[in-house]
């Protein structure tokens, strides 16, 4: 049952999700193509994971948060991707209460998370290039374990005002949501609860995540190219940069997708267009991130050889 009486209210107890498309042929099309990305972006991320693990060349830092990152990848797709394929394939895609409260505290903490470790490896590349001499020390395990947790305290700590003001909602009228997954902004407009407390507090605390890591973003990659201008060598320039290009590639491709479907005004685009970036930011991102990071690293290649090499000699 979609509705449940409840003294003079009726509470939703399940939510339709519209999707993408309500075209069979297309929705056929997009269940393979979305598959695909799916199997990929596991696959690619777990051996990103396990290569970081094994090796022992990249048993520092930036490896280290590379290995969380991948971890955050899959939890960001998986928080959607599974029940979109299944909606794909069934004639109305229903989500439960419950379903969707955790599908959105998920989504919320795992896109935190992210944020979190990007600043993170930003600070990181900085002190590699900016402070070489000092790098172990600033960066020793203890630091960097202690930078991994506060990524998912922060993202902990920004999902549960979303879930606690979710779960104080009460949604009494329709139930359809127009969009593929459980996601805030429809999800306010079905609400007959009074917004404007959880619009403060959470854009506040959507905006903070936003604003600190970005600053530590912009602070970390200003110091470094002020490091990299003051080389006398090119070799040693180019080097320096090298090893910055496939996270600021990263940074430039997850801030550039939620600055559009969160900062920007609502009336700037459609809701079809929130869609498409939503599954950019969501699905596809998720699946990149291994492949600019392993085409764009030679330790990471150099690592996959010589783990293929030893799998071929045994």
């Amino acid at each position: 049952m979609a509705f449940l009486e409840d003294g003079n209210h009726t509470a939703v107890t399940e939510f339709i999700l519209l999707g993408l498309t309500d075209d069979p042929v297309l929705r056929v099309v997009l269940f393979t193509i979305i598959l695909c990305i799916y199997l990929v972006t596991v696959s690619g991320n777990l051996s990103t994971i396990l290569l970081i693990r094994v090796s022992s060349q990249l048993h520092h830092p930036m490896y280290f948060f590379l290995s969380h990152l991948a971890s955050v990848d899959i939890g960001i797709s998986s928080s959607v991707t599974p029940n979109m394929l299944i909606n794909f394939l069934v004639s109305q895609s229903t989500i439960s209460y419950l379903g969707c409260g955790i599908q959105l505290s998920s989504a919320d903490f795992f896109g935190s998370v992210e944020c979190f470790l990007l600043a993170a490896m930003a600070y990181d590349r900085f002190m590699a290039i900016s402070n070489p001499l000092l790098y172990s020390t600033k960066l020793s395990t203890q630091v960097c374990i202690q930078l991994v947790v506060g990524s998912y305290i922060g993202g902990f700590l920004n999902a549960s005002f979303a879930i606690v003001y979710f779960f104080s909602f009460q949604f009494c009228g329709p139930n359809r949501i127009n969009h593929f997954f459980c996601d805030i902004a429809p999800l306010i407009e079905l609400t007959c609860s009074d917004v404007s407390v959880f619009a403060v507090v959470t854009s506040f605390s959507a905006g903070s995540v936003i604003v600190i890591t970005v600053f530590v973003i912009a602070i970390s990659y200003s110091c470094i190219l002020i490091t990299i201008l003051k080389m006398n060598s090119t070799e040693g320039r180019e080097k320096a940069f090298t090893t910055c290009t496939s996270h600021l590639t990263a940074v430039i491709l997850y801030y550039g997708t939620i600055t559009f479907i969160y900062v920007m005004p609502k009336s700037s685009y459609s809701t079809d267009q929130n869609k498409v970036v939503s599954l950019f930011y969501m699905v596809v991102i998720p699946m990149l991130n291994p492949l600019i990071y392993s085409l764009r690293n030679n330790e990471i290649k150099g690592a996959l050889k010589r783990q293929l090499g030893k799998k071929t000699l045994s």
